[in-house]
């Protein structure tokens, strides 16, 4: 059957739509949420429901074509060239079980849905910063949260996956049915089967309250060694977030932070006021402007003014065993230079805790890792690439001496691979995992090493 025509049958045969790259909407459907990544697949589905999923398995087989589903269009970072591109939107149920302490979503929910669902329970969603991210893909890729000194990774809240292998059984897997698949589940995406739906621990959280202590630029490298020594004795209901803040002078920012340089800790706990867990991060230099008091996973959300839109961005991450003096005085030194003015904002999140005893077994894991940063790069029109690239370079230099032996999949950037995430074992065990539920490779191999 000639490639067209296979394509029209699964688009007959659906109740959700298939866009061919000479339909008009195909520009806007290819396009991940990083508008500064290109993707080319060779057509983009929203099915409707899992019957018509078994027809887009067809549909590629007979094709020759590979599986990606992309949720939200967040994480985009492979080669999709030749790809059927999935999206799961229609897939939006929601139902919680707060006696239980259990959410189960469909893999097109988004975190903002499940959050407001649970405004004024006691319970938090193991949610990202931006509500605007699935669930599933968030999920799946590891997914560190706000709450993940106190829970754990997104993906150890992962209890069980309805999934759609490629032979159209359509089955629920646990630790108990699967272990193998869950543990590939548990960082790796979609490698095991197409995820239609994910049962997920809630976060106990009765008692919210968190802080913010924004500092002088000036004043950095101190409050990072206090934030730095804090990490030794926090408590688990206890999760700090730095960021170091460099704003352009750009006309359409407010005065008041127009052309600033600043830095925030932000300390969020789960166990009521902690004043005294700050005493160190207050006492280490002038605070220039503090909020603190109880607050909301909802309101968080909000104030992490995250983008809700597709936008172009680019960045740098690296996973730290150790931050020491000489590594902060260095890294803010690289902060402070002329040069880098292409990097808007570091952040530096605290790990262990929670982080450190994994409750479940899955492939990403931050287990003894003390430090995860990312550097931010906007992209602006018509501005030259090349500033940029010598800053992401230049940050990664400076912490290559204490990088970790793995990240997170989530923190990836485009083109990187699982490799940076797990030791060549575990690699290994994702190919043997893939092997045996995909033998033909109709799924596409997300980011595993080719």
């Amino acid at each position: 059957m000639a490639l067209s025509s296979v394509w029209d049958s699964a688009a007959a045969a659906m109740r959700g739509s298939l866009i061919l790259p000479d339909h008009d909407e195909f520009a806007a459907a290819r396009r991940p949420w990083n508008l500064a990544v290109e993707q080319h697949p060779a057509a983009v589905a929203s099915p409707a429901d899992v019957d018509d999923l078994r027809v887009l398995l067809g549909a590629a087989r007979d094709a020759g074509a590979v599986i990606a589903v992309q949720p939200s269009g967040h994480g985009a970072g492979g080669d999709l060239a030749g790809a059927l591109l999935v999206r799961t939107a229609a897939f939006d149920g929601l139902a919680l079980d707060l006696d239980a302490g259990i959410v189960r979503v469909g893999s097109g929910v988004r975190w903002g849905a499940v959050v407001q669902a649970l405004e004024g329970t006691g319970w938090a969603a193991p949610a990202g910063t931006s509500p605007v991210v699935s669930v599933a893909g968030y999920t799946l890729g590891g997914g560190h949260s706000w709450f993940s000194r106190t829970a754990g990774l997104g993906s150890e809240a992962l209890r069980a996956a309805w999934i759609l292998r490629v032979d159209g059984t359509h089955e629920r897997v646990d630790d108990d049915s699967d272990p193998e698949t869950m543990w590939a589940l548990r960082g790796a995406g979609g490698i095991a089967g197409i995820v239609t739906d994910l049962e997920i621990d809630l976060v106990r959280a009765p008692a919210i309250w968190g802080a913010a202590l924004t500092f002088d630029a000036s004043d950095s490298a101190d409050v990072l060694r206090a934030v730095r020594d804090l990490a030794s004795d926090a408590p688990v209901s206890l999760n700090v977030f730095t960021n170091s803040m460099r704003m352009p002078d750009a006309p359409q920012l407010p005065e008041a932070i127009r052309g600033r340089s600043f830095l925030t800790v932000q300390a969020l706990s789960t166990n009521g006021p902690a004043d005294d867990l700050l005493r160190g991060i207050r006492g280490a230099a002038t605070v220039r402007q503090e909020t603190a008091g109880p607050t909301s996973p909802a309101t968080l959300a909000a104030a992490a003014a995250e983008p809700t839109d597709p936008t172009p961005g680019r960045g740098a991450s690296a996973a730290l065993t150790s931050l020491d003096d000489a590594l902060i005085d260095e890294l803010m030194r690289f902060r402070e230079a002329p040069e880098q003015w292409p990097v808007m904002g570091i952040d530096i999140r605290m790990l262990g805790g929670a982080l450190d005893a994994p409750r479940r077994p899955g492939f990403a894991t931050l287990q003894g890792v003390g430090w995860l940063l990312h550097a931010l790069v906007p992209v602006f029109p018509g501005a030259p690439p090349e500033p940029g690239d010598a800053s992401m370079a230049g940050f990664r230099r400076v912490l290559d001496r204490a990088l970790a032996p793995q990240t997170v999949p989530t923190f990836l950037g485009p083109g990187e691979t699982l490799d940076k995430c797990g030791p060549v074992e575990s690699i290994e065990r994702l190919r043997a995992v893939r092997a045996r539920l995909d033998p033909e490779g109709l799924l596409h191999e997300g980011r595993l090493p080719r």
